[in-house]
């Protein structure tokens, strides 16, 4: 069983505009992996216990390392960055040597995010911050360095994001955590920008998408056009269509009504029209001759 007073160490992470590293990552598994190499690969370094130290990275990269023994963090807790670990956070397992990681992602990475978790309805407006803890040592390889469990103990740990996030006015952030299984738990903070977490993982702010703007006036004066057009030309048409069966109704009577007789002309039948005859009236003129 390894020693309460095993040595940690810290490594703060802030990728700030790394877009070379990311080339090619399209999962946020994956970026912690290579946010881990990057860690360890210069965990070696010597470091005074409870100081804190700067590491240039490549590619506008920076992180801070430190070094914690595992009782020290249980009895007095810690300030990691924006992260501070409550007395009692423990480790499990606490392992001869332990480094802490503290991610800064900024905005340029939340499309790794959007693809990996369903922010439907939300939007980022902070940073993703994590904090994730690796085994490492002399006889371990970064490869197969695997991953440690911080838990909190009766005090949750708190991220505070009041000098990372970019809430709009108007807008009330909540607090998003990013599972490992893909989930995103959205709670209400625990003040303003101040978010609370029982163990390790990435966090982040978010706020609801805001509404699709009103369409403008030109917009609306367009589709009522178009909506009398369609109408009046659908009353139209229905006009003409009842005006011409009326009128074919009409038509259909008048022949009805007078339908030639048939009749026998010699050997022949042949349509015959009723006669009708007007009764003559004898004109006489009358002439008056002069006397």
């Amino acid at each position: 069983m390894v020693s309460p007073f095993s040595l940690t160490l810290i490594i703060l992470l802030s990728l700030t505009s790394a877009r070379v590293e990311a080339q090619g990552i399209k999962s946020a598994r994956l970026l912690d992996l290579l946010i881990r190499d990057y860690a360890l690969k210069s965990s070696g370094v010597r470091f005074k216990t409870g100081k804190l130290q700067t590491v240039q990275l490549p590619a506008n990269s920076s992180r801070h390392q430190m070094r914690f023994r595992c009782g020290s963090l249980r009895r007095y807790g810690a300030q990691v960055k924006e992260f501070h670990l409550g007395i009692g956070v423990t480790v499990q397992p606490c392992v001869e040597r332990l480094v802490y990681v503290r991610q800064n992602l900024d905005l340029n990475w939340s499309p790794i995010y959007y693809a990996n978790y369903d922010l439907s309805g939300y939007q980022l407006v902070s940073p993703i911050l994590g904090l994730l803890a690796y085994n490492s040592g002399s006889d371990v390889n970064v490869s197969d360095s695997f991953e440690i469990g911080i838990h909190a103990g009766e005090k949750p740990i708190t991220i505070d994001f009041s000098n990372a996030s970019t809430t709009a006015y108007g807008f009330r952030p909540l607090c998003a955590s990013f599972e490992n299984d893909g989930r995103v738990i959205i709670k209400d903070p625990e003040s303003l920008s101040v978010c609370v977490a029982k163990r390790h993982g990435h966090y982040g702010l978010v706020i609801k998408s805001p509404p699709a703007p009103p369409p403008s006036m030109q917009l609306i004066k367009r589709k009522i056009g178009l909506w009398k057009v369609v109408v009046g030309s659908s009353v139209g048409t229905a006009l003409g269509v009842k005006k011409k069966a009326r009128m074919e109704e009409m038509e259909r009577r008048a022949y009805e009504e007078e339908a030639l007789q048939v009749s026998m002309v010699g050997h022949v039948r042949a349509p015959t029209a009723a006669v009708s005859r007007t009764v003559p009236i004898i004109e006489r003129e009358h002439k008056s001759y002069p006397s």
